[in-house]
Order: structure tokens, then sequence, then C-alpha cells
């Protein structure tokens, strides 16, 4: 095992899968002579080169189109967005090209392409620059979405992402970059659609993906300490979703707390209420319960963006209200 940070751990997912296949491209704003807004390409031009790594314009639509034509003639593109939500300038290209390309050609056309770079909230950038929108990429057919939480996950995945012959949406977490773990040494892969059990416990499944696994982790921690024994459950893609595990989890623990950073309406959370009460309704003890971020744009006053972020004490309320620990905890967002 490596100690290295996620941003490292991605960079380093990349170099090797250039270095195992030519036909791999980097494109995207800043990538190249920059090394990525957030240092994640850190080095790849000088090792790889400009027809490889590649500099773009301002162009989020432009250039990810680029990746989809490469993709369809042999090319195996990786398009950064500086952040994802510039995405949004990009989603014809991605929705109406990408995801329906294999359906419309009638699998004459496979699209082996990794559109990834920082989503959620960071630090005061606005309600422009702040939002999960990992939802609206569920919500589509032939579009895989990959959202990981820890450095290993964060290489094996984006690994497993880049040799996938499907678009791959692969959302990091700004705030995790210079987060440290272990990342096993040698070939690391980590399969698609396969969730993953951070913390094994037995009185209640809190599910969380992305920046809220720590969070979730943190709430675990503390509730331990008064003989609450959480199970963190991440699921790390969120399509495909490995149901089975996270059914397997609630029929032990019989209480469920739905994590995200996103809004609650039409969330990710959702569907994940939609497939544990249909997969597993008689095991259920309490309502599920989903903790989220607040419904409005993201404030730029600080005291303001903390308030609108869900955090380790509304996930500890929501565990506390499923439990019915009668006159603990102030309740959760829902």
């Amino acid at each position: 095992m490596t100690i290295m940070t996620y941003r490292e751990a991605l960079n380093q997912a990349m170099r090797e899968e250039m270095h195992r296949d030519e036909t791999i491209v980097l494109m995207g704003e800043e990538v190249g002579f920059y090394q990525g807004a957030y240092k994640v390409s850190k080095g790849l031009l000088d090792e790889f080169g400009p027809m490889r790594v590649l500099d773009t314009p301002i162009t989020e639509l432009g250039f990810t189109g680029l990746g989809v034509g490469a993709a369809m003639v042999g090319v195996r593109p990786i398009v950064e967005m500086m952040t994802f939500n510039f995405s949004m300038l990009a989603l014809d290209q991605i929705v109406n090209s990408a995801a329906k390309m294999l359906y419309m050609s009638g699998g004459q056309f496979r699209i082996p392409l990794v559109v990834r770079g920082p989503g959620g909230a960071g630090h005061q950038l606005g309600a422009q620059h702040s939002q999960a929108l990992e939802a609206w990429f569920c919500h589509v057919p032939g579009l895989k979405v990959v959202a990981p939480a820890t450095p290993a996950d964060a290489k094996g995945l984006l690994k497993t992402s880049i040799r996938d012959n499907n678009p791959v949406i692969f959302i990091e977490s700004e705030v995790l970059y210079g987060t440290r773990g272990e990342v096993p040494d040698g070939e690391h892969l980590v399969p698609l659609g396969v969730a993953d059990i951070k913390r094994p416990g037995r009185d209640v499944t809190v599910i969380a993906h992305s920046k809220m696994v720590p969070v979730a982790l943190d709430a675990a921690a503390d509730l331990a300490k008064e003989g609450i024994e959480v199970e963190v459950v991440d699921p790390r893609t969120l399509r495909p979703l490995d149901v089975e595990t996270l059914v397997t989890s609630v029929k032990k623990t019989n209480r469920v707390v739905i994590a995200e950073e996103g809004w609650p309406y039409c969330g990710v959370g959702a569907q994940f209420v939609d497939v544990i009460q249909r997969a597993a309704f008689d095991y259920l003890d309490a309502p599920i319960l989903r903790v989220t971020g607040a419904d409005v744009p993201m404030p730029y006053a600080k005291n303001l963006e903390h308030l609108a972020q869900p955090n380790k004490q509304s996930v500890m309320d929501a565990v506390n209200r499923v439990l019915y620990r009668q006159g603990v905890g102030a309740g959760a967002r829902a």
C-alpha cells in the first residue's frame, strides 16, 4: 500500500492508463501547460506531449463534441471539465450524442469516453460553481455515473472507467482532492456497479457517496461512543447501482439514512429510497430519511454556505430519528 492524496491517485490512474494504451488522450481547459486547475494532470504534458494532452479553448460544447467524435473512430478520450458546473454547456453532446450514439447507430458506434472533473461545493464559490449535478446524469440511459470518495476508489474506478466502452461521467469532489489514504500497489481496478461497505454496523444503514462518505464516517464514529453501530455504505457507482449490497445492508439493520450533497427534489437519494422500499419494505422498522443540501442556490456568505450543506450533525440527527431516540438531535433536512 502507498499513502497518496485523492488528486495523486487520479493522476496516477491516468498516467498508468496512458502508458498502457496509446489511444488514450486527455483534453480540457488548462490540463496541459497549467497542469490542471486542481493539478490532477500534473506532469502529463511533459510525459506524453501535446498530441495526447490537449489544452482546449473555453468551449465545453466544442471539445466535448470533439471527444465524442474521437471516441467514434477509435480514440479513448478523457475530457476534463474544470468544474462540473461547466458541463451544463456540453449537455447536448453528452446527452444527445455520447449517451445515445450506441443505440441510434444500431450498435455500430461505441463511445469509450470519460468526462471527469470536480463537482459539488467548494469554499465560497457561489451558486453557479457549487452544484452537485450527479442526479442529472443518472437520469440519462446510456451514461454510467461514478462518484469516488477515497484515493483508492478514485484510482481504481478511474482506470476501470477509462477501459469501459461506454460514456462514463466521473464526478470527483473538489474538497476531497487533498485528502490522503492508502492505495494498493500495482494494478488496481475497482469494478463499476459494486458498492463498498466503508464501516460495518448493526443498527442503522447510512448510504453516502463522494464527500458525504467521510461525513458519514465521522458521524458513525461519534454515535459509536453512544453504543450506536452505524453501517456506512458507499455506492461508488451511482449508475449502475449496486442494489443488492444496499438491500442486504438494510435487511440487516432495518433502518436507513441517505446522505447526499445535492438538492432534495428528485435527488439521487430519492432513487435509493425507491429501490429500497420495493426490495426491502417489510424489513424497515422506520421511515427512510434523507439528509440533503438545502433546496436553494448555494449562498456565497460563509455562514450561510455552511448552513446550506449537510454535515455530521444532520446525519447524526437523522440516525437518532430513525432509531426513535426521543429528545436526541434537532432533526434532519428532508
